[in-house]
């Protein structure tokens, strides 16, 4: 009787005791898992450009910020635009939170209106650890160029090299030939922007579009002095003012009305500009321990002051935040999407 007494009269503490270890447990479970293990953290370009930049970042530092201090490996997987990164991590890559990746943002976008089973990946159902940067992306042309204003690529022809359906060197010059009447040639075959850029330094193109600031900052800064290089649009949801202030124009106003809803789709990956993934499955503790470490990466004083030195701009979004927007934009209505497959279309 007695001790029938004392369960009865000690209930409520001890499901609430019960219910601490749970909630505890969990995550002691998860963290134990990465205590001494190697994580991989695939980037989808070759080494030098700005997502490479950015991978190796996040890869010197976020073991720092799990229980455990496991080590983290980065591992270059280039082609299709990142598409071989991203179908890697969707089907082959290991489930269990050991394996993540950076990868473009189009790659993200693309199967939107790409035609069915080019992809073996499906992008909402990827889960999102975060995205290291949102910001801006660019037209530029060399400075020996013909082209020095976005009204001059109205009216004169010239050459931009591209990579492929995709990736932002491509998607964002079609979008500008297609919605803004912009007299491109686009050269599809570039690697990356760091390719681009030599062939631009070479004189074999005149330009790129869709080529973020912090890229541009990281690999050519002094093409941001005046005279060095000619910027002629950015493109953004919300124009920056200091490049306004410096003549840089505004996409938007080249492009209007209707066109203006496909374009927006576009320029909205650019608030996931830097997209870190894991696989489809990963364990939710998991992948809360990485969310939670990649934040604290990003906001850590040590990894700011070298990101800084390296000219990479940080603007951390969540993993939740990101995994919204990518299932809002794939519920986009159906005639707005095939307006932005033929925005996208050569």
């Amino acid at each position: 009787m007695r001790n029938r007494t004392l369960v009865g009269g000690s209930a409520a503490s001890v499901l609430a005791a019960a219910t601490a270890w749970l909630a505890h447990s969990a995550p002691a479970v998860a963290q134990g898992f990465y205590d001494r293990r190697q994580i991989t953290l695939v980037v989808g370009v070759e080494a030098g450009p700005g997502y490479d930049t950015y991978g190796r970042v996040v890869g010197r530092h976020i073991g720092r910020f799990i229980a455990g201090k496991p080590t983290v490996v980065v591992q270059n997987m280039p082609g299709a635009g990142t598409a071989k990164a991203a179908e890697y991590i969707y089907t082959l890559a290991p489930k269990d939170g050991s394996v993540f990746a950076i990868i473009f943002p189009g790659t993200i976008l693309e199967p939107l209106t790409a035609e069915p089973g080019k992809h073996r990946f499906d992008p909402p159902k990827f889960a999102y650890i975060g995205s290291a940067d949102s910001g801006v992306r660019m037209c530029i042309t060399s400075k020996t160029s013909r082209i020095k204003t976005f009204k001059d690529a109205l009216q004169i022809p010239s050459v931009l090299g591209g990579a492929q359906p995709g990736a932002a060197i491509t998607d964002y010059a079609q979008m500008m030939v297609n919605l803004a009447g912009a007299k491109f040639k686009i050269v599809n075959g570039y690697r990356s922007t760091l390719p681009t850029m030599l062939a631009m330094e070479r004189g074999e193109i005149d330009g790129v579009c869709g080529l973020d600031m912090s890229s541009l900052r990281a690999m050519r800064p002094t093409w941001t002095d005046p005279g060095e290089a000619n910027l002629l649009v950015q493109a953004a949801i919300e124009p920056r003012k200091d490049l306004l202030d410096r003549g840089v124009p505004s996409l938007w106003d080249f492009v209007t009305g209707d066109s203006r809803k496909a374009a927006a789709i576009v320029v909205a990956q650019q608030e996931f500009q830097r997209p870190f993934i894991a696989p489809p499955e990963t364990p939710a503790d998991r992948l809360a321990i990485l969310r939670a470490a990649f934040m604290a990466t990003l906001s850590d004083p040590e990894v700011l002051a070298e990101a800084d030195k390296m000219g990479l701009t940080i603007g951390p979004k969540d993993g939740e935040t990101v995994a919204a927007l990518v299932k809002q934009l794939y519920a986009s209505p159906p005639e707005l999407i095939e307006r932005l497959r033929l925005a996208l279309r050569p």
